[in-house]
């Protein structure tokens, strides 16, 4: 058993791998993630409000069956592509898809980057040896020092900013942006939004214990539009889309304007084209 400290924001990212090995155990689960109940075998860490906290585990598991259904999409029409996985934590998706046989035939030729801080790095060296086609990279999502080591991204490129902009600040959002849209040409990006008013009132008891705070939500992906100009947004998907695998009542509810509106949304943008920048001039 490895013991793990971690404080913050970082913190959090040990309350979602529990909530994805917890759900890949259950019968009926619709992904296994073998790599997320191998790493909390091996992890030394106190996962008891985690696993109380049935609102935060729905939610990760929502946005995952989602995010896997999306990026495979992505994967599979751009099969020699380059992926960001930006704020990974503990993250492994790229191993679930790679054991997907719908979508793993079409991974040999991807090349998959998982960026996150220097301290969420040391301790996911610890369980996760990447390097080669998947490889890690130490550093801020602010600061284009990660974008510089990824000198020649081959194909088209996806960026993934998973459960990472609701701790931020819109001056973080747009730097972020910014240094995608600087540095990547083909881009599409999927970006995990939360509403204003979840940002305000909503709290997960895991996640709280962690001292992690949600800062900054907008309505809808559109408004990303306004940050950074460089990109089109094309469609938000709200995890409702997601809660209705898993948990049937959902069908009935997840129409609803306010259930919609309080999920969160994953947004989709990609990078402006010349003909589309006339357009919109």
């Amino acid at each position: 058993m490895e013991k793990v400290n971690l404080q913050g924001v970082p913190e959090t990212m040990l309350q979602t791998l529990y909530a994805r090995a917890a759900y890949s155990g259950q019968k009926a689960a619709r992904f296994h993630d073998e790599k997320a109940e191998e790493i909390i075998s091996r992890m030394d860490y106190d996962f008891t409000l985690a696993g109380k906290d049935a609102a935060m585990s729905k939610g990760v598991i929502a946005r995952t069956i989602l995010l896997d259904r999306m990026v495979g999409d992505f994967i599979r029409e751009n099969p020699h592509c380059t992926v960001i996985n930006i704020a990974c934590g503990m993250d492994t998706r790229v191993y679930r898809l790679r054991r997907d046989p719908a979508i793993g035939k079409h991974m040999k030729g991807v090349r998959w980057y998982n960026l996150d801080l220097p301290e969420t790095i040391a301790v996911r060296r610890r369980f996760l040896e990447e390097n080669g086609e998947i490889s890690m990279i130490a550093g801020s999502a602010m600061d284009e020092a990660w974008a510089l080591e990824i000198a020649k991204p081959q194909g088209k490129v996806l960026v993934i900013l998973e459960g990472l902009v609701m701790y931020l600040t819109e001056q973080d959002v747009k730097q972020i942006l910014s240094i995608i849209s600087s540095h990547f040409q083909q881009t599409q990006i999927i970006m995990e939004i939360m509403a204003p008013w979840v940002v305000s009132h909503m709290r997960e008891k895991s996640i709280e214990a962690t001292k992690a705070r949600f800062t900054w939500g907008i309505k809808s992906g559109r408004e990303l539009e306004k940050l950074a100009p460089e990109f089109l947004w094309d469609e938000d998907v709200s995890l409702a889309e997601g809660m209705k695998v898993i948990m049937p009542v959902y069908h009935l509810i997840g129409w609803i304007p306010a259930v919609r509106n309080i999920s969160n949304k994953l947004s989709v943008l990609h990078s402006m084209e010349k003909g589309e920048e006339r357009l919109r001039k």
